[in-house]
């Protein structure tokens, strides 16, 4: 079993910036695929960002160039720096943790992220 923890959450105005982190314990982050996820309209969770093993990154589309995925396998720590952020960036965003072959897959509860126009 794993825990995973968010934060960094909060309000902020259109234009600013947030960097939200992600916690691990247990022992398996740094061979998870990590990634941020986000409710959307019609799905469940959109993927945000993530992070390979290997440290190869895939961005939204809607993110390119405003959010950096980022991790830190000695502190079992993921991170997204969040840049230009914009009142569609608001809501929950989910930390996910994910094994090779679907060996398992964790979620953090979730940090919300609010940006007022």
């Amino acid at each position: 079993q794993a825990q995973l923890v968010e934060s960094g959450g909060g309000l902020v105005q259109a234009g600013g910036s947030l960097r939200l982190s992600c916690s691990a314990s247990g022992r398996i982050f740094s061979a998870s695929t990590m990634g941020w996820y986000r409710p959307a309209p019609g799905k469940q969770r959109e993927l945000v960002a993530s992070i390979g093993r290997g440290g190869t990154t895939n961005y939204a589309d809607s993110v390119k160039g405003r959010f950096a995925i980022s991790r830190d396998n000695a502190k079992n720590t993921m991170y997204l720096q969040m840049n230009n952020l914009r009142p569609e960036d608001t809501g929950v965003y989910y930390c996910r943790a994910e094994g090779a072959f679907g060996l398992y897959d964790y979620w953090g509860q979730g940090t919300q992220v609010t940006v007022s126009s």
